[in-house]
């Protein structure tokens, strides 16, 4: 059996991973790398390997950076199984359409702002077609059932707690008369968190890969998040400014929401317009209602005393270009929750352009910023920023929060890992990590008897 890291390693975006197991070619995660745009543009474009040579993905949720890629990996020549969660499914099926759909109308953008400058034209990463095809390979299935998906290989999905229907990866596999265990983590959430369910664990296996996303990092209490959320609203509307949030349509922006109605509910919440402005949100959010059974039993009893814990009297969700156009007009004090998350696409990038030199604002970070995306030059507090060619001053007040982060932290990947028998271990792989949060991770294993702990580069190869 043969692993292959290609996405994902030393760096956060773009997971993708391969194993080789008795002549069979899977694919774990087939992610977008974000970054650069050069590099990003050239990583996604280009795979290691040949599309069609691979017989099947397995799929640990439905964010960007994780399932983004799976409309390129068809349009090159794959046309085998994509298995994920029933959960999973469903966001897939709106996201991969959305992203298609973004990339079609950034790319028309830049195009407009290109031909003037007579510079050369960019073409889409996919289209909305290749989307479709890719969607009609997906197979959904619940949490913690077998499923066998090749000869010799049985599946079974973990709920990994990170955002609705992500899962964490147990293979069981039978290679020359022996039986071996496989697991890999996808993305882990933390404990407490609003709405889905604690991270579970998988059961020891032999060989895992782990995210290490905040290795040497701790985050601010979920408990928190109302009492932090609260302050910056008022701060900012004291200013007469707006809030901007960029936030991930799928997770955040729900936990978001969610914190406004316990504020509600409380009696906090002050009176001011809150605009969800992004369709993909929107019909996320119809998404997550479908699927109570990933709920905690806390979401499932508010439900019952409270109805729908998503719905908000002064939130309006924002469908229309032009509705969207038309919140740039908006006075006084308002809050705006757009995708993506990253600030890299989509009608984020635009509010950001139009609130991001008026000092009365408040950007309001509230997830991850890989190295190099606009968010990360905001979290950085560049005095400048480029954003569709323009150079803007960063004059808007920049917030950070980690206590809506959906990622688990040092400690509590500390507390996941060491779940696993250490004795029984015998290959840890690190990825979905900066390096210096790699090393951290790494050495607080060791410490607890986690000898043989790997970080691999983009390319490696081993076997198990």
């Amino acid at each position: 059996m043969n692993l292959q890291f290609f996405g994902a390693a030393r760096t956060v975006t773009g997971s993708m991973h391969f194993l080789e197991i008795n002549g069979k070619r899977i694919l774990l995660d087939c992610g977008l790398f974000q970054g650069r745009r050069a590099e990003s543009t050239e990583r996604n474009r280009t795979f290691p390997f040949d599309p069609k040579s691979i017989d099947m993905v397995i799929l640990s949720h439905a964010h960007i950076d994780h399932s983004g890629n799976l409309p390129g990996l068809v349009k090159q020549g794959f046309s085998g199984p994509i298995h994920c969660t029933r959960a999973t499914h469903d966001l897939c099926t709106i996201m991969l359409a959305d992203s298609a759909h973004i990339q079609e109308k950034d790319t028309e953008f830049i195009n407009k702002k290109n031909a003037k400058r007579h510079e050369p034209l960019i073409e889409p990463l996919y289209l909305p077609e290749d989307a479709a095809q890719a969607l009609e390979l997906f197979q959904g299935y619940p949490y913690e059932k077998e499923i066998d998906i090749a000869p010799n290989v049985s599946l079974r999905f973990v709920d990994a707690g990170h955002i609705l229907g992500s899962s964490s990866i147990h293979l069981t596999i039978k290679e020359h008369g022996t039986t071996k265990t496989f697991g890999f983590t996808g993305d882990i959430g933390r404990w407490n968190m609003p709405i889905i369910r604690d991270p579970q664990f998988m059961g020891n296996v032999e060989t895992l890969i782990s995210e290490s996303t905040y290795g040497g990092i701790t985050h601010d209490s979920p408990g928190e998040t109302e009492s932090q959320l609260l302050v910056v609203l008022q701060t900012t509307f004291a200013r007469g400014g707006k809030v901007i949030v960029p936030a991930f349509s799928v997770g955040r922006t729900q936990d978001i929401v969610y914190a406004l109605h316990k504020l509600k509910d409380a009696g906090k919440l002050p009176s001011f317009p809150i605009y969800v402005d992004s369709p993909l949100a929107i019909n996320a959010t119809e998404v997550f209602r479908k699927h109570p059974e990933c709920y905690d039993e806390e979401t499932r009893k508010h439900i019952l005393e409270h109805h729908d814990p998503l719905g908000l009297s002064q939130l309006q969700y924002v469908r229309t270009a032009d509705e969207s156009k038309a919140l740039n007009d908006k006075e006084g004090p308002c809050m705006i929750i757009s995708a993506s998350g990253m600030c890299e696409a989509g009608r984020i990038v635009h509010h950001l352009a139009n609130n991001i030199e008026d000092a009365r604002n408040t950007i309001l970070i509230v997830g991850y910023q890989a190295e190099n995306t606009l968010g990360w030059k905001l979290v950085q507090h560049f005095p400048e920023i480029r954003i569709f060619g323009d150079i803007l001053k960063l004059n808007a007040q920049v917030v950070v929060f980690n206590s809506f982060s959906a990622h688990a932290d040092g400690n509590e990947l500390l507390k996941y890992i060491g779940q696993y028998d250490a004795k029984q271990l015998q290959q840890l792989f690190l990825v979905h990590g900066d390096i210096a949060r790699q090393e951290k991770l790494s050495s607080g294993l060791k410490e607890r008897g986690y000898q043989h702990v790997g970080i691999p580069v983009r390319g490696e190869k081993v076997t198990l």
